[in-house]
């Protein structure tokens, strides 16, 4: 039971799931929901990790046999996990995460959540069954992130407005960058493509840099530019490393430290609407540095 288990987690990436959680955390500390609303506020947490956690479920199921050349220590082909026992956690997941969008709803009278987890969910699938391998890939991706953002904003659709589709596209831009560095992480990766994708991570911290201007002087947090500054800092070191040396293991250690970076750009944007109280977000940091010292939650 706990070796299954243990396959569970890594085929659901546990230890990566708070970065979602700290999209959510961003669209409720920017619309002030996650004090007013608290109770739909975590049932919008619980949808957000189902959704998060069945697209790493199908992103397996469908890359099944792409794993068993390259991965082949992950829970489908290494035969911990049978490929329809994953597609029904995946279904199931993708179920739980809509319900519980539903219920947030419900909670806070508000139909946005529901149609905005239902896009998610089409995001999700279409990416890990069509897009992923095509040009659109690491778009398609930014874009599940980018909702998964629009998500955390939906229990306050009167308070946001352009603002709002200006933060969910500095967080897609990023993932969309992320994304594409990683594509080849399992192999040696191309120093032209891996410059490339930095380029658009750091194209999307310039993207953030004007939000401040959408809210009133005094709204935004002093702290907002040195904090982007510090997620560059702390993404570019590993990332530059894994330009000038591509091996497999340089690309999966910057793969890492940029979702990790996440959580510090998602507390970036929310100083820029919330001030200091974003940097709530950064306990979200905890969970993640904890579960990283699980090593067999990485079964890459």
């Amino acid at each position: 039971m706990t070796q299954r288990l243990r396959a569970l987690a890594q085929l659901v990436r546990l230890a990566n799931v708070p970065t979602a959680l700290a999209d959510i955390s961003l669209g409720g500390l920017a619309t002030g929901q996650a004090a007013q609303r608290w109770p739909a506020f975590l049932l919008l947490l619980g949808s957000s990790a189902c959704l998060y956690m069945a697209g790493m479920v199908w992103n397996d199921v469908c890359d099944v046999e792409q794993d068993r050349r390259e991965r082949p220590g992950r829970p489908i082909p290494s035969g911990r996990v049978s490929r329809v026992a994953a597609a029904r956690w995946g279904g199931g997941l993708l179920l739980g995460g809509t319900a519980l969008a539903a219920a947030a709803g419900a909670a806070s009278a508000c139909y946005q959540p529901p149609i905005v987890a239902a896009a998610l969910v089409a995001a999700i699938l279409l990416y890990d069954a069509w897009l992923k391998r095509t040009l659109l890939g690491p778009l398609a991706m930014g874009s599940c992130r980018f909702l998964n953002v629009l998500l955390g904003l939906s229990l306050a659709p009167e308070q946001v407005g352009p603002w709002g589709w200006h933060f969910a596209s500095v967080v897609g831009l990023y993932i969309a960058g992320v994304t594409w560095f990683a594509r080849t992480e399992a192999r040696q990766s191309s120093p032209r493509h891996l410059l490339g994708a930095a380029l658009i991570m750091l194209a999307s911290l310039a993207l953030a840099l004007p939000l401040p201007l959408w809210f009133s002087p005094g709204t935004s947090s002093p702290l907002f530019p040195y904090l982007l500054v510090g997620v560059g800092f702390l993404v570019g070191h590993p990332v530059r490393q894994a330009i000038a040396a591509p091996r497999a293991t340089a690309v999966q250690k910057a793969v890492k430290r940029a979702l990790w970076g996440l959580v510090l750009l998602d507390a970036a944007l929310a100083t820029a609407v919330a001030g200091t109280a974003g940097l709530f977000i950064l306990l979200w940091l905890i969970p993640i540095m904890v579960l990283g010292r699980w090593r067999w939650l990485y079964a890459t």
